[in-house]
């Protein structure tokens, strides 16, 4: 029943479109004044494509059906696709056409598409002909010539000292300015907006109140007065401590769990979720502890059949050496693990579809889900080379959302490729809030894998890291995906060629499942 549930749940996450509310930035144009529609996600403001074309004179074309917006502006052509992340520019003169990739995803939102402002901004430039400046924090934009942006800038510059009152200067004084709350599918998230980067904060649930203990840092008075419950949080307060120690107060509402306090990198937010209680262990589970005997290993041999994987520097396959140390490592686990069974998600060189991965996992009643990869660099034979076990979670460098962009390429061998479309970068991060339950066993089995890799094998160890893969988003329990080494370098490509070097990964992963398997028996009190 928990496991349906689950799965019932994420089939209606991912087809569940949320609502979005609208805000408007503040933006000058020459010397008129306008406004633009813009929303955030993840600490990035997303603008209205459609309003900003039309305000560096654009014009418009829209086609309901594909989802995709064209502004032609007198020299380029700038198409965008909802819940895409490339952008194509066309020359008019010449009709030569340029495709660039941003990092992150459009939104579709009310019939428009909503771009990251931070990421788009040259391509902007580029196409209108215009100087474009934007302050983030004062939700200012100016468009402007070439030869005027300076004036531009003094003409908004004067604005805002005309318009600025006590309580704007006031907020920028303090570490914490802002405490927004939302209600998501799967739980509330409580997002503390921050001027600098702050210590994670202590927290802990108490008879109903969730306690956020900040210390060496200043909150703004009354903030929480101000702040509007929603979801699982009923009320706010904040207990001033001393001047850098304050206590902050959610009272909860029934159907609470557990909670997670994280850093987003991006924007030095605190970012601190409340899981819904259907996401943990019922009372009433605990006489039968049968269900949750660890007694079932997922492996999953990335790639496979019509999809290769990445190619080596001299044409090492990544499919094949996946495939070659899935089996070994199934093969001891079967000797070694008594009462363990081995559940791979291919055999052999086939193609299996991403969701049919996480599928069988579930199915097979999985108590861990290894998904086993091979890395690559773009330029092939440099000195680039290591190890890496990634669990799931939004990808917030430039590498991490690389290795998941060619990770979930494959999507383009299946037969139905949309069935992803609204796992978009906007929405990993309420994704992984599914998986926070197990976030706990993830972080630990990747720990051991980190260490045992630094003891027993030669190809080095670039540590633990976090990235949206699709094929860890419905296996409903602890999950990691691990990238054994780089093809694309010559040392990595011989090793994991090798039967000697496969052997030996196998065995360090075997050793570090070994571990794994005594953690969690002493943690569920088996």
């Amino acid at each position: 029943m928990r496991k349906n549930l689950l799965i019932l749940f994420l089939f209606l996450f991912v087809s569940t479109f949320f609502s979005q509310r609208l805000y408007k930035i503040s933006v000058r144009n020459g010397e008129s004044k306008s406004e633009l529609s813009y929303l955030v996600r993840n600490g990035l403001d997303y603008i209205s494509a459609r309003e900003f074309a039309g305000l560096l004179g654009a014009k418009n074309f829209y086609n309901t059906e594909t989802a995709k917006i064209e502004s032609n502006f007198p020299k380029y052509l700038l198409k965008l696709t909802a819940r895409s992340q490339f952008v194509v520019v066309t020359n008019k003169e010449n009709n030569s056409q340029k495709v660039y990739q941003i990092p992150l995803s459009t939104l579709f939102i009310k019939e428009d598409v909503f771009v990251p402002l931070k990421y788009m901004i040259e391509y902007y430039k580029q196409v209108s002909g215009s100087e474009l400046t934007y302050e983030q924090n004062s939700k200012n934009l100016i468009i402007a010539k070439a030869d005027s942006i300076e004036d531009a800038i003094a003409n908004q510059k004067d604005d805002e000292a005309e318009k600025e009152k006590p309580e704007a200067a006031s907020t920028r004084k303090h570490d914490v300015y802002d405490i927004l709350v939302e209600e998501k599918a799967n739980g509330t998230l409580i997002t503390l907006k921050t001027n600098k980067a702050i210590r994670i904060p202590r927290s802990s649930i108490n008879n109903g109140t969730l306690y956020v203990f900040l210390s060496n840092a200043t909150v703004m008075p009354g903030l929480a007065a101000k702040a509007k419950p929603a979801g699982l949080v009923d009320k706010i307060k904040q207990h001033f401590i001393s001047a850098k120690n304050v206590q902050l107060e959610f009272a909860l509402k029934d159907g609470y769990s557990t909670t997670e306090t994280f850093l987003d990198p991006e924007t030095n937010y605190l970012m601190i979720t409340i899981h819904n209680k259907m996401f943990v262990k019922p009372e009433n589970e605990d006489s039968d502890k049968s269900k949750w005997n660890f007694d079932c290993v997922v492996i999953d041999a990335g790639h496979g059949g019509k999809d290769p994987g990445t190619i080596g520097v001299t044409g090492v396959r990544e499919k094949d050496v996946n495939l070659a140390v899935a089996l070994k490592l199934g093969k001891l686990i079967e000797n070694n693990l008594e009462g363990v069974r081995v559940v791979y998600t291919r055999k052999t060189d086939e193609f299996i579809e991403l969701y049919k991965r996480g599928k069988i996992a579930n199915e097979a009643g999985g108590k861990l889900f290894i998904s086993i990869h091979c890395n690559s660099t773009e330029t092939k034979d440099n000195g680039y080379r290591g190890f890496e076990v990634y669990l799931l979670r939004p990808g917030r460098t430039k590498e991490a959302i690389r290795i998941a962009e060619f990770e979930n390429s494959v999507i383009k061998y299946e037969e139905n490729p949309n069935r992803y479309e609204k796992l978009t970068d906007e929405n990993f991060i309420l994704v992984s809030m599914v998986h926070s339950q197990y976030m706990r066993y993830s972080e630990s089995l990747s720990d051991f894998l980190n260490q045992n890799w630094k003891r027993e094998v030669s190809i080095p160890s670039l540590g633990i890291k976090q990235a949206g893969f699709y094929v860890l988003v419905g296996a409903s329990m602890p999950s990691v995906l691990i990238e054994n080494g780089f093809l694309s370098n010559r040392k990595d490509e011989a090793y994991l060629a090798s039967n000697s070097g496969q052997k030996v990964i196998a065995e360090t992963i075997f050793n570090s499942i070994k571990m794994y398997k005594e953690f969690y028996e002493k943690e569920i009190g088996k």
